[in-house]
């Protein structure tokens, strides 16, 4: 089947990408999108219980403008409507209406449940490998998310990063006996400790490579919008890492040295380092998925978006950091999308 355009992804980076087609007047028959399993991606699936650090009413725009959501006439049926617009929650709030969006747009644009495999250019458009079916489309949105990175570094007992940034997940997993190790030192890394001080485990040894960074806002705007620790999670940072370490948690330089020392001690450990694109779909003839950091675009008619394609942007330091959250998503897709529609496939 051909079609003028498809979304890879159904997260919220996908969500957007859909919605937004529909409202520059794409036809609805003419979309084409593909998920595996249509359940808001992994934000819906495996980080429904994490804490945003992403304001309520940054959640509320970004359902609200896109007309093809048609959140404001049910916005009511939601808790996050209830909440305090200047707070932020846990990210199951926004699943929720995210679940919605998508089941009202899946009843308009054609949708594959399926993981596409592999791209191939072919005439001026792209053959998309889904293993049972080949579907073709003028022009590709890539929005098929990230996973969390690992390290290659023991072969100790790893708990995976949704489950220790889960604050209920995490007591079926860890026990009170237990020398946990967590590296890294960002937003997900202390959420990861919290949930360990609050757990009350044995012992927790903190391998990090540089300081906190603490997000601060200016006339200008927020300074470390994007790496830096905000709301209670900074205050948590700033209280008990910063200054007074609880008695079971204890924090090391990453160096050779210490983690040779320290890490046969722990019984499990979690990688809190960042994240990476998901391998599938690969894109015959691209060994690595290169993009215009500015503006997503890959190759003719494809284009990346969300967290495995972010927008780089230089603060008023000059500094270059890397825009991830739902709303600055959407502002970066109003930007970018009509560049999108006008470049050649």
């Amino acid at each position: 089947m051909s079609y003028e355009w498809a979304v890879i992804g159904a997260g919220p980076a996908g969500i957007a990408a859909v919605g937004k087609l529909l409202d520059h007047g794409i036809l609805a028959s003419k979309i084409c999108w593909i998920d595996e399993a249509f359940k808001v991606g992994d934000f819906g699936t495996r980080w429904a219980n994490v804490p945003s650090n992403t304001r309520v009413e940054l959640f509320t725009r970004f359902l609200q403008s896109v007309r093809a959501f048609d959140y404001q006439a049910h916005a009511t049926d939601f808790a996050l409507a209830t909440l305090d617009p200047t707070q932020t929650c846990e990210l199951n709030k926004m699943a929720a209406p995210l679940q919605w969006v998508t089941q009202a747009l899946s009843r308009q644009v054609h949708c594959v449940t399926a993981q596409a495999q592999s791209l191939e250019h072919k005439n001026n458009g792209w053959q998309i490998d889904l293993k049972e079916q080949i579907i073709i489309a003028k022009q590709v949105i890539l929005a098929n998310g990230a996973e969390p990175k690992t390290l290659n570094l023991s072969n100790q007992n790893i708990l995976p990063l949704h489950i220790a940034m889960d604050h209920e997940k995490i007591l079926n997993h860890i026990r009170q006996d237990e020398t946990i190790g967590v590296f890294g030192s960002s937003h997900s890394a202390i959420l990861v400790l919290r949930n360990l001080v609050a757990a009350n485990v044995k012992k927790i040894i903190n391998f990090y490579r540089s300081p906190l960074l603490y997000a601060i806002y200016m006339p200008e705007g927020i300074l470390f919008d994007d790496t830096g620790l905000k709301g209670t999670t900074a205050k948590w940072a700033h209280d008990y890492v910063d200054g007074v370490l609880p008695e079971n948690l204890q924090r090391y330089y990453a160096s050779d040295e210490n983690i040779a020392k320290h890490l046969p001690a722990c019984d499990k450990i979690v990688y809190a380092v960042g994240f990476e694109r998901k391998s599938k779909p690969t894109v015959q003839g691209l060994s690595k998925l290169n993009y215009i950091e500015e503006c997503g675009i890959i190759a003719p008619g494809l284009f990346g978006f969300g967290i495995a394609f972010p927008e780089a942007k230089y603060n008023y330091l000059s500094r270059k950091e890397y825009r991830v959250g739902l709303w600055k998503f959407m502002e970066y897709l109003e930007r970018v999308l009509p560049i999108w529609l006008n470049y050649p496939s």
